[in-house]
């Protein structure tokens, strides 16, 4: 995979590139595309997904099947992990 962080408006102090492509990287990570689309808006999804160093990282990003632009990432809400923990075990049965 590779990664446009030129420009980016993610904060890479508080969450490094490294941790945001590693939850790409994760064999049980989800991806969405949203439902609602406006009329001329271009695909935009969500990436829940866990870093190696244990984090766990919501990340919304465009990609074009080559390269990947994370446009907002920050780290998953109780909410969010109990759904990804839920989700993967689910696939584990």
């Amino acid at each position: 995979m590779d990664f446009d962080w030129l420009d980016s408006t993610v904060n890479l102090k508080n969450l490094p590139p490294k941790d945001i492509e590693e939850t790409f990287e994760d064999p049980f990570s989800l991806r969405f595309l949203p439902e609602a689309l406006g009329e001329g808006d271009s695909a935009r999804y969500f990436c829940l997904g866990r870093a190696v160093s244990g984090r766990y990282i919501f990340s919304v990003f465009w990609t074009d099947g080559k390269r990947y632009r994370v446009i907002a990432a920050r780290e998953m809400v109780t909410e969010e992990k109990d759904y990804y923990d839920r989700k993967n075990a689910e696939f584990a049965l």
